[in-house]
C-alpha cells in the first residue's frame, strides 16, 4: 500500500516513514499543508497520516479541502492535544481516526490496517479470491493452501489488485500505486512484475486469476 506522511517535525516524520517502509509500505512524505495538497493532487494514496499542527495550511484545513473535493482517502490525524474538542473537530472534518502523540508504532500499524480494509469494504485482514488468500497482517499469500513467496514489490502489486479484484487496472495506475515519487524506472516495469506474479500464482493451476485486457491493463478475477 502507498501512504503519505504529512508531519512537520522532521525527525518524527523520518522515523514514522522509515518504520512504515520497514513494515512493507511505500511512503511519500512532506512537511507542511501546502506540500500535502500537492502530493495528494499528484498521486493516489491508500491512506494519509496527517499532523494537525502544520505550517502554511493546518492538517484540519487540508482534510476539509480533501473532503470538499470528494476525496475519500482514509485519513488518520496526529495530534499532541488530548482534548475531546480537538478530537471532535477532526472527526467532524472527515477524519477516519486519530492518534495522540506519543503513540506506539504497533498501534499506528493496526489503525492503518483498520482504515484501509474499511475503505474497500473489508471486515478482516484477509483478501480472498477463489483459493488465493492474502493476509495483510502477516504479509502471507497462499493458493490452494500452499504458501507463495513474493518479493516486496510483487506483494504490493498483488495487494493492489486484490483490493480492486474484478476492476481493470491500467499500467499507469499500478505503477502509481506501487512506487512512490522517487521512482525512475522503465516503461515496461509493470509488465515484468505481472509476469513474475503469473509464474508464481497461475502457472501451476488450471484456473487463471490474472488476466490481460488488451489496450487497458490487467484485472484479477476468477474467469
Amino acid at each position: 500500500m502507498r501512504l503519505l506522511v504529512a508531519e512537520n517535525e522532521k525527525d518524527l516524520n523520518r522515523v514514522i516513514s522509515k518504520r512504515l517502509e520497514a513494515a512493507g509500505y511505500n511512503v511519500d512524505r512532506c512537511f507542511d499543508g501546502e506540500e500535502a495538497l500537492d502530493f495528494i493532487a499528484a498521486g493516489e494514496f491508500d491512506a494519509i497520516i496527517l499532523d494537525i499542527m502544520m505550517p502554511k495550511i493546518s492538517g484540519i484545513e487540508v482534510l476539509k479541502t480533501l473532503r470538499r473535493k470528494n476525496n475519500a482517502t482514509p485519513v488518520l490525524l496526529l495530534t499532541a492535544k488530548d482534548s475531546i474538542e480537538d478530537r471532535v473537530t477532526g472527526l467532524d472534518a472527515g477524519a477516519d481516526d486519530y492518534l495522540i502523540k506519543p503513540f506506539a508504532f504497533d498501534e499506528l500499524l493496526a489503525r492503518i490496517r483498520v482504515m484501509t480494509r474499511k475503505a474497500v469494504g473489508g471486515t478482516t485482514n484477509q483478501f480472498v479470491l477463489s483459493d488465493l488468500v492474502m493476509d495483510t497482517k502477516t504479509h502471507t499469500v497462499t493458493r490452494g493452501g500452499e504458501e507463495i513467496s513474493l518479493s516486496a514489490k510483487e506483494y504490493d502489486i498483488l495487494e493492489y489488485m486484490m483490493m480492486n479484484k474484478g476492476t481493470v487496472l491500467s499500467r499507469e495506475k499500478i505503477e502509481n500505486h506501487a512506487w512512490n515519487f522517487d521512482y525512475c524506472g522503465g516503461t515496461n516495469v509493470v509488465d515484468v512484475y505481472i509476469r513474475y506474479l503469473r509464474k508464481k500464482i497461475d502457472d501451476a493451476h488450471d484456473v487463471k486469476l490474472i488476466h490481460t485486457v488488451r489496450g487497458s491493463g490487467y484485472v484479477l478475477k476468477e474467469n
